[in-house]
């Protein structure tokens, strides 16, 4: 696997602009697919033709290079000790046509980051995300600092849930969390494991009426990712999706969610 990204430079974005490229990837439990979607999802967006970085910023339990089944010569655990900047962490995915920085599954150090160190981390890779038409932010699950600081960007964030009442009643308090600290934060839901598209609506429409009855506010639906066998099976042979599998059901539904994110 080769170490060197293939970044090329953008012209220089104004400071409005700066973050709107970054698309997180959040979800308020774990275990709803939210690492998998993240990898699919950039992999979907590099197969369009996009720049794109994928940032593990699970700082306690990062796991995009174990499903990747690569193993990075750098990571973020050696950019926080000073040892390399961000953009020498870049390693680039060959197989699935994106760059990555890594995290450390782990590693007490990214996980106790204080909270100037987590703005400076969230300003770095705003500005390695400018040589990028994507970034995708693979956020870390639950409502922690690390995951507040790091979704306050001015880009899209995306909310990963299924049909169980944990993982809906814990993205409800994410959600509630991301717009107490930003009202106008372009939240946006992706359903994930959907029996079927009705099912996935079905699901969508009980975290809309309790966002719109206590929040107001209506967040948008993303998409629906059907269950798919095929989903496990690129897990366990740490494949990405489009790779191994790139005519199937979830795999037109990450496509469908690419597509509507492009401009």
């Amino acid at each position: 696997m080769s170490s060197n990204p293939t970044v090329k430079t953008k012209p220089q974005a104004s400071v409005h602009a700066l973050g709107r490229n970054i698309v997180t990837v959040a979800s308020g439990k774990g275990g709803v697919g939210k690492t998998w979607f993240a990898i699919s999802l950039a992999q979907a967006l590099a197969k369009a033709g996009k720049r794109v970085l994928l940032f593990d910023g699970d700082l306690g339990l990062a796991n995009v290079d174990v499903q990747l089944g690569i193993m990075p010569e750098h990571d973020l655990a050696t950019v926080v000790s000073g040892k390399i900047t961000l953009f020498e962490a870049i390693t680039r995915v060959e197989n699935a046509g994106f760059d990555l920085i890594g995290g450390r599954s782990g590693s007490g150090a990214l996980a106790r980051l204080h909270q100037g160190a987590l703005e400076e981390l969230q300003r770095s890779l705003i500005g390695v995300g400018q040589h990028y038409d994507q970034v995708i932010l693979d956020l870390g699950a639950g409502v922690d600092t690390g995951v507040t600081t790091l979704a306050r960007h001015n880009g899209v964030i995306l909310v990963v849930v299924t049909d169980e009442p944990t993982a809906l009643t814990d993205a409800y308090a994410f959600i509630k969390l991301m717009v107490a600290k930003n009202p106008r934060a372009d939240i946006r839901i992706v359903v994930n494991v959907a029996q079927n598209k009705k099912q996935g609506e079905r699901t969508y429409e009980t975290l809309k009426r309790a966002c719109e009855g206590f929040l107001k506010i209506t967040p948008k639906l993303a998409g629906i990712i059907r269950r798919d066998p095929k989903v496990p099976d690129t897990i366990r042979h740490q494949s990405p999706l489009l790779t191994r599998h790139p005519v199937c059901n979830a795999a037109s539904d990450v496509e469908a969610i690419a597509k509507a994110l492009r401009p």
